[in-house]
């Protein structure tokens, strides 16, 4: 049976002089055409995924493009059974992606070699190469490229102080970056060019576009692509047997989808499977369990949770 929906992944670095006039546009746009997702828009460009009926998606990426700024964006597109987002957010932004150094980094004047899937998974098998996964780190720790350093970083505004403290472990290497969707290897690569790294390539689409290459097929990609709706992970390697790398951390069980923590004050995400989310309640750990309770701040979206929920309510009353 054919999909009835469509995801879209994009973005495009392009000088934005009115923001917010381009915000409702897009608001506009997406609402008239029923697409739910989320939209960032500043001053440097458009950044955006956006869910909806086929012929929807269709009349969106018409429409955008007409507009001569995003004539050219990348567009990466997706099939799905169901809507995978809940609402549409359309925000503006200082910064399309949060490298937290404003515009001291353009990727609009420079940026690494983009590298196509083939050129890409090339270049992987040579060793003389150090490859970096541009994401978070519970993005990286459910699926990344074989042999990729995989920072440590919770956002990517740490990225800068990573490469500054990692330079001579880079210093005279040929460097190989990725990212989801691309948007981030942008300014990462950029970054790492004013850093004086001068052998420095991206892959061009990032993993989705890698994924999707019907010459390479994902080869090389371990385990799932974390994804910023409801799907969480998707898978990205179309040659192998589908491979969970990840794991619970309360029992080891292998496992490879996220929750934040059921404490508003911590929310970090964490591999935790049902039978873990359960005994715990949908917190990362019995400390946190209990500052929620004592405090009264527990997320009602976290349904393990709500036993502590109307614990916490019968207690007010």
């Amino acid at each position: 049976m054919q999909s009835s929906y469509r995801v879209l992944l994009f973005y495009q670095y392009v000088e934005i002089q009115n923001p917010r006039e381009t915000a409702e546009w897009q608001r506009s746009l997406c609402e008239r055409l029923g697409l739910k997702g989320r939209l960032l828009i500043a001053r440097e460009g458009l950044n955006g995924t956006v869910c909806g009926a086929v012929e929807a998606i269709q009349q969106y990426c018409l429409e955008t493009k007409k507009d001569v700024r995003f004539a050219n964006m990348d567009i990466k597109e997706d099939v799905t059974d169901t809507l995978v987002f809940d609402k549409l957010r359309v925000r503006v932004t200082q910064e399309i992606v949060n490298l937290g150094l404003g515009d001291t980094v353009d990727p609009l004047k420079k940026t690494g070699k983009h590298l196509s899937p083939r050129e890409f998974y090339e270049m992987l098998l040579n060793e003389d190469v150090i490859v970096i996964d541009g994401r978070n780190r519970y993005e990286s720790e459910i699926g990344h490229f074989r042999g990729a350093i995989t920072p440590d970083v919770e956002t990517f505004r740490e990225f800068p102080l990573w490469i500054d403290e990692h330079q001579e472990m880079l210093k005279g290497k040929k460097i190989l970056t990725y990212c989801t969707g691309g948007i981030r290897c942008e300014k990462l690569t950029s970054y790492l060019i004013d850093k004086g790294f001068t052998d420095v390539y991206q892959l061009d689409g990032g993993i989705i576009r890698y994924s999707q290459d019907e010459e390479v097929q994902g080869k090389l990609y371990d385990g799932k692509c974390y994804v910023f709706d409801n799907r969480m992970a998707v898978p990205i390697n179309r040659t192998e047997e589908d491979v969970v790398i990840s794991a619970c951390e309360h029992c080891g069980t292998a496992w490879d989808i996220h929750v934040n923590c059921a404490y508003l004050d911590c929310h970090r995400r964490h591999l935790s499977c049902p039978s873990c989310q359960e005994k715990l309640q949908g917190f990362c750990s019995e400390a946190c369990r209990q500052h929620a309770l004592e405090e009264n701040r527990v997320d009602p979206r976290v349904p393990a949770a709500r036993p502590v929920l109307e614990q916490t309510i019968s207690a007010a009353r």
